[in-house]
């Protein structure tokens, strides 16, 4: 038995993260630049391990939120990290393949050429809401970049992290892919090392604290945050249908999902048809139960559903309307879905990031107004859009800023995966998935070739030179007279420049 005090402990976790970085800094050294047979090899294998695991890594993930329904595990885990796998093992290739550039016209005859080069050694900190989707994607793009991997798993979730721990080390040595968890006594010890560059996906109050520890190393950061993602109803669209799949949005995972609708703008006049909407949904759903539901998933802990239960009392107490679409389990954590209206701008209900079953329904006359709402809010990580009229939605795509966009739907930008995934502003920055994620983890280096007899001596000193002054005169023009020449600094043109070159020495 170890009877070693959790100090202890902790000190052995901290060394081992060193280790384990060191280890992978050294194995990339040696072997800097993987071909695409490899990157592929690596890939299938971890493909194969999510379809191997599944039934294990679905029962983790319901035990450590306290019940998941393990079809919703299935699908929105590892079904969309198989997929990404696929994709990449489709693409890596090309994906490598040096892109050529053009030179200017000042070059032409001589080559530019963009190869992608790994970065090394790549941290990736992952969040409890999707702990195998949200620690493979960014895995499946460090990979096919060709790096290392470390992997910061979140401390709520052991038994997730100890079947990805233990399925990962079956096909992968730890100098290049290692899984670290809740063993870490401090988180940011993990952030500290100095990554080649740092994935992390969670709120933007830590992800301002991971930017900052990772500046004093000069890290680059990929973070992919949250925010209130909007869900605007038009008046040409079927209110029936949006609420349906805003529905969806707010129940699936329990609204615990970065790109949940956070709320939902509907016209004054149909407020309470898409309320009727949401309840016959869920209804539908759930059987009008959510307390022991096969399908419904718990809210992840008790400190969640108190943090929720405090946002709803406090719009309860300012004035606001709540109603649940199911009654509140007794004791249990399968909180239904709580719809909420008369809201104002005071209520933390408006303010905070909701992450949970929760619905705040906010009426708007015109289109203008709800465009108005949105802007006044800091960028999200998604919008929603349900129209049907092409001139509404390109209203509402070029007069707003989002991470990403769904038309007439919610959420499935983020699992096609030849496409981008990222936030923009409080919703984070920079991107992965598909080629974006390739290039994000990769390092873009630019390489030059001069022709053996490009006759680029010509734009050497002595200056003055016939082709200096051709391509002068023909790339920057004639300069301004009036503006005469910057201060401290005698007027010196090209003539002057040519007459000295002229005198004997």
């Amino acid at each position: 038995m170890n009877n070693a005090p959790p100090e202890a402990a902790a000190e052995r976790a901290d060394a081992r993260v060193a280790r384990i970085f060191q280890a992978q800094q050294a194995a990339f050294s040696a072997d800097p630049l993987p071909n695409a047979a490899e990157r592929k090899r690596r890939l299938k294998a971890l493909k194969r391990q999510v379809s191997r695991y599944q039934d294990v890594l679905a029962h983790a993930m319901s035990q450590d939120f306290g019940f998941r329904a393990h079809a919703e595990s299935k699908m929105l885990d590892l079904l969309g990290s198989a997929l990404e796998a696929q994709h990449a093992i489709s693409h890596v290739a090309r994906w490598m393949k040096p892109s050529r550039r053009s030179t200017e016209w000042l070059f032409l005859t001589n080559s530019v050429r963009v190869h992608y080069q790994p970065k090394g050694v790549v941290g990736v900190i992952v969040p409890w809401n999707f702990p195998v989707y949200l620690a493979l994607g960014p895995l499946v793009a460090a990979l096919a970049a060709g790096n290392r991997v470390m992997i910061k798993m979140p401390e709520v979730t052991p038994a997730t992290n100890a079947v990805l721990k233990t399925m990962l080390a079956e096909v992968f040595h730890e100098s290049l892919v290692a899984v670290v968890g809740e063993e870490l006594a401090d988180p940011n010890l993990f952030t500290s090392q100095p990554f080649n560059h740092i994935v992390f996906t969670g709120s933007p109050a830590v992800g301002r604290i991971v930017m900052r520890t990772a500046s004093e190393n000069l890290t680059p950061v990929t973070l992919e945050l949250g925010g209130k993602s909007p869900a605007l109803v038009t008046r040409n669209y079927p209110v029936a249908d949006a609420a349906k799949r805003i529905t969806h949005g707010k129940s699936a995972n329990s609204g615990q999902i970065c790109v949940s609708p956070d709320y939902a703008l509907v016209p004054r006049e149909r407020v309470q048809d898409f309320i009727a909407g949401v309840r016959s949904t869920f209804e539908k759903f759930y059987a009008g139960k959510t307390e022991g539901n096969p399908d419904y998933t718990a809210v992840v802990n008790e400190r969640q559903l108190q943090r929720m239960q405090a946002v709803l009392d406090d719009a309860r107490a300012k004035g606001a309307h709540i109603e649940s679409c199911a009654p509140m389990p007794v004791g249990g954590r399968q909180m239904p879905l709580q719809i909420v209206t008369g809201l104002t701008d005071d209520m933390r209900i408006l303010s905070e990031e909701l992450f949970g079953p929760i619905l705040p329904v906010v009426p708007y006359d015109k289109e203008e107004d709800a465009l108005a709402f949105i802007n006044a809010r800091p960028r999200p990580l998604a919008l929603y859009c349900f129209s049907h009229d092409s001139a509404e939605r390109d209203r509402l795509l070029r007069h707003t800023h989002s991470g990403g966009v769904a038309i007439n739907d919610w959420g499935w930008q983020v699992v096609n995966h030849d496409a981008p995934f990222g936030g923009v502003g409080n919703s984070g920055m920079g991107n992965y998935h598909g080629v974006e994620g390739f290039r994000e983890l990769s390092h873009a280096r630019t390489v030059f070739k001069r022709q053996r007899f490009f006759p680029v001596d010509l734009f050497y000193p002595p200056y003055g030179n016939f082709v200096q002054r051709l391509a002068l005169r023909i790339f920057l023009g004639e300069a301004d007279p009036a503006l005469g020449h910057a201060p401290g600094q005698a007027p010196h043109s090209a003539s002057t420049s040519q007459q000295h070159t002229r005198q004997p020495s």
